[in-house]
């Protein structure tokens, strides 16, 4: 995210969210919010992300670090572990990152699937799904390693 919100408009969303005040965002409550935002998930989908049926503020604010935080590895960018690696799957996965940021988003997913006449209006949301499964860090995006993952899991199953 290019605005990261500070601890102060955190406390204010999850007070909105804790619509009966009991100190707690159930996850049916963070649903709703991850729907407006068009991060779609189904309650089992996101109690097995989250580990839990509901979340106080300090998780609250664990669980959106998780979803916000892709920057960074190890001090570095990560379109550097992009260009130290070498084959097939680095080539693949320059092939869908067209803005060369190291991440791979729903709508260069679109775009790409679009180009190879695999993308129509209704796959918009499977390209979602697809983004969220994959994504184990929460951020939104399919970086270089869960790419790998991705591709290794397809081959091998």
């Amino acid at each position: 995210m290019s605005s990261a919100l500070n601890k102060k408009d955190l406390q204010r969303i999850f007070e909105k969210l804790d619509k009966n005040g009991d100190g707690f965002v159930s996850l049916e409550e963070l649903n709703r919010l991850l729907d407006r935002i068009s991060v779609e998930f189904s309650l089992h989908e996101l109690e097995s992300l989250v580990g839990k049926p509901c979340l106080n503020l300090d998780e609250f604010l664990s669980f959106y670090d998780s979803i916000s935080n892709h920057h960074n590895v190890n001090g570095g960018n990560k379109k550097n572990i992009i260009e130290e690696e070498d084959g097939d799957l680095a080539k693949a996965f320059k092939v869908f990152d067209l803005n060369g940021d190291g991440f791979i988003s729903c709508e260069e997913l679109e775009s790409v699937l679009g180009r190879l006449g695999l993308w129509d209006e209704n796959s918009g949301k499977d390209c979602r799904r697809m983004i969220c499964f994959y994504d184990t860090n929460f951020d939104g995006f399919v970086d270089f390693q869960e790419f790998k993952n991705m591709m290794l899991h397809n081959v091998s199953s």
